[in-house]
């Protein structure tokens, strides 16, 4: 049943992704109500390197509010944002101009460095300051990078922002702060004592001045203001990264609830409660989300495994391969053979995240026949997903002692109903697709409405979540299993090489 609000209107959420902007409005029973969206360009000056253009970006910001506004002229209550994580965006605060293409999170230019960092002994520390591990997947690196060899000047006018950052800045008409969410991203942040880490910073030569404030995941960081598509005076009041802003839109509010958004990567999050655990080998140790509370700021923590490819296998099949033209055929395609034919792809096409942490290791596909086809290839796509998200759901089993009751799924991908009943079958739980595929902007929105009291407490969420479908494991897991087994075996072919 709708839940009544004190507030009559709509609250929007700004989705800054990794290939564009969506802007995407909600009514107070949690409704969409429309969306717009804009892609913006990918840039690739040398293999391995991935740029933005942030001024890109914001374009495609302001053209989606002007075009969901017009659609939806009721009155705004709040905006929030969530964006990609770990892409570093700096700028000049005289002139809000950019110094340099934001370097993006699937870059893989400071691998070297990483492996240098580590070599030197410096992985406990970052481990355990950061819940991170050290790969160029991270922002830290690359804020080194900028300003080591990016021709970037550390002086007192720069300002380094992910992605959200940089937005706040734009539409609040120079307010430079951020959440706690992408500031546990950046692997310079102390997600025990919630400040940045002064020791880690000296590391990687950061200088502290530019970087934001960092302020609770729900509450109010400005008021719109300058020349823009809504009026001025609304409250920015929630940010997330987008992970966390999906975790938060699937009302995974209780320890164990996990969730999985397969999008350009897939990222699994569960829940792991207010204390802050160990670091997990294999696992990211992130902020969920920190929340205003009786007591005071309270944080939420969560296990993490961060896949870097999954909906982008199948843009290469597209892009790269030509195998089809557009990427909703995929799951047909897939579904028109019964399996691979024995075909595995394992997508390390910007090496392996969670839980191997193999910058060096490269896209393989074995296996290949004269009868493998362009279905086979489409299936094994498919199956990668659905292996990779075992791949981390095993490893935080291990690490929490417990399984996942259900994963609660949403992103691109997630309309194919053969991935999802794969990934039942090679899980063991039920996988369950949420009402509203779009929970990462469901999130953003929740934070943002909570603010400013659109929404009274979390409990409100959990009232408006909503199952689409729930697909359950078959009985016997042997096929699945046998299966699981081939892709470690694909897998340990795959890694480590590069050695460039």
């Amino acid at each position: 049943m709708p839940l009544q609000s004190r507030f009559v209107g709509i609250v929007i959420a700004i989705d800054a992704g990794t290939t564009g902007v969506r802007s995407f409005a909600v009514d107070e029973s949690g409704t969409p109500l429309g969306f717009a969206y804009r892609e913006f360009a990918q840039h690739f000056p040398r293999p391995g390197w991935v740029e933005h253009d942030a001024e890109e970006i914001w374009e495609a910001v302001v053209a989606t509010l002007a075009e969901l506004t017009a659609a939806n002229p009721q009155p705004v209550a709040a905006i929030g944002i969530t964006d990609q994580r770990e892409t570093v965006v700096l700028w000049d605060k005289r002139t809000g101009e950019p110094r340099h293409r934001a370097i993006v999170w699937q870059d893989r230019r400071t691998a070297a460095r990483c492996e240098a960092l580590q070599a030197a002994g410096h992985l406990p520390l970052v481990r355990e300051t950061t819940g991170l591990v050290l790969d160029p997947y991270f922002s830290g690196t690359k804020i080194e990078w900028l300003l080591n060899e990016g021709g970037v000047e550390a002086d007192e006018h720069l300002a380094f922002g992910t992605v959200d950052s940089w937005l706040v800045w734009k539409l609040t008409g120079g307010a430079h702060l951020t959440d706690a969410t992408n500031a546990s991203r950046t692997l310079i942040y102390d997600i025990r004592n919630g400040c940045w880490s002064e020791e880690i910073c000296d590391l990687l030569s950061v200088p502290m001045t530019a970087l934001p404030e960092v302020r609770p995941s729900s509450g109010r960081f400005g008021v719109t203001t300058g020349d823009l598509p809504v009026r001025a005076g609304i409250p920015v009041s929630g940010i997330a990264g987008d992970q966390q802003a999906s975790l938060f839109g699937q009302a995974c509010f209780e320890p164990g609830q996990a969730k999985n958004t397969y999008g350009t990567g897939s990222f699994v999050l569960m829940n792991v409660g207010t204390t802050c655990p160990d670091p997990v080998e294999g696992l990211l140790t992130t902020i969920a989300w920190d929340l205003d509370g009786p007591d005071g700021i309270e944080s939420t923590y969560a296990y993490e495994g961060a896949i870097f490819v999954t909906g982008a296998a199948i843009q290469w099949l597209r892009d790269g391969l030509g195998l089809i033209d557009d990427a909703a055929e995929t799951g047909l395609l897939a579904e028109s053979v019964n399996d691979s034919g024995g075909v595995v792809f394992v997508p390390a096409l910007a090496g392996l995240g969670s839980p191997y942490w193999d910058p060096r290791a490269r896209g393989t596909i074995v296996g290949l026949t004269r009868g493998t086809g362009r279905a086979e290839l489409a299936r094994a796509t498919v199956e990668s997903m659905a292996f990779q998200t075992r791949d981390v759901v095993d490893a935080m089993a291990g690490a929490s002692g417990t399984g996942v009751r259900d994963l609660r799924v949403d992103g691109g991908a997630s309309v194919m109903d053969l991935l999802l009943q794969i990934q039942a079958d090679q899980l063991g739980v039920p996988v369950i697709r949420s009402t509203v595929a779009e929970t990462t902007a469901l999130g953003a929105a929740y934070l943002a409405g909570l603010a400013e009291g659109v929404w009274d407490s979390p409990a409100d969420v959990v009232a408006n979540w909503a199952a689409d479908a729930t697909f359950t494991p078959t009985a016997d897991r042997s096929g699945a299993d046998r299966d699981y087994a081939r892709w470690r075996r694909a897998v340990e072919r795959s890694r480590d090489w590069d050695q460039d």
